[in-house]
Order: structure tokens, then C-alpha cells, then sequence
């Protein structure tokens, strides 16, 4: 049997490092990924809500804070 790959060295947000230190081996890495199944018909789209938000006033808000900064300044003078 084949030396088995460790996990941690397998993870795409990890890999490139093993890759330039020379912890993982670049073959054995792209021989690994074509083999993963492809699972694409498993996905879901995922919907994100922020609880408490009210998106509609956030331009008021931003406009609001600028007001503030632009009495701030007039008050600094």
C-alpha cells in the first residue's frame, strides 16, 4: 500500500504551503485531486442573513456619519 497523504496537507487552504516547503509532494497532490468525486449535484445555494440588520437606512447612516465629521471639523476651527 501507498504512503498515505496526511489530512492536513491535503486541505486547499493549506496545501500551497506544504507545496513550497516541499512537505507535498506536487504530483501526488494533483493525483489526489482528480480523483476526489465530483459532487457538484450535492450542492445547495446558501442564503445569509444578518439578524438585527435593517439594510435600507444603511446609506442614511453613512450619509448621517459624514454630517457628523463635517461639524466635527467646522467646530475644530
Amino acid at each position: 500500500m501507498a504512503d498515505a497523504m496526511d489530512p492536513k496537507h491535503l486541505d486547499k487552504r493549506t496545501a500551497e504551503r506544504y507545496l513550497r516547503s516541499g512537505q507535498l509532494d506536487e504530483a501526488a497532490y494533483k493525483q489526489h485531486i482528480e480523483t476526489l468525486p465530483d459532487v457538484t449535484e450535492k450542492s445547495v445555494p446558501v442564503d445569509t442573513l444578518m439578524q438585527d440588520e435593517d439594510f435600507d437606512d444603511d446609506e442614511d447612516d453613512f450619509e448621517d456619519d459624514e454630517d457628523e465629521g463635517d461639524e466635527d471639523a467646522e467646530a475644530d476651527e
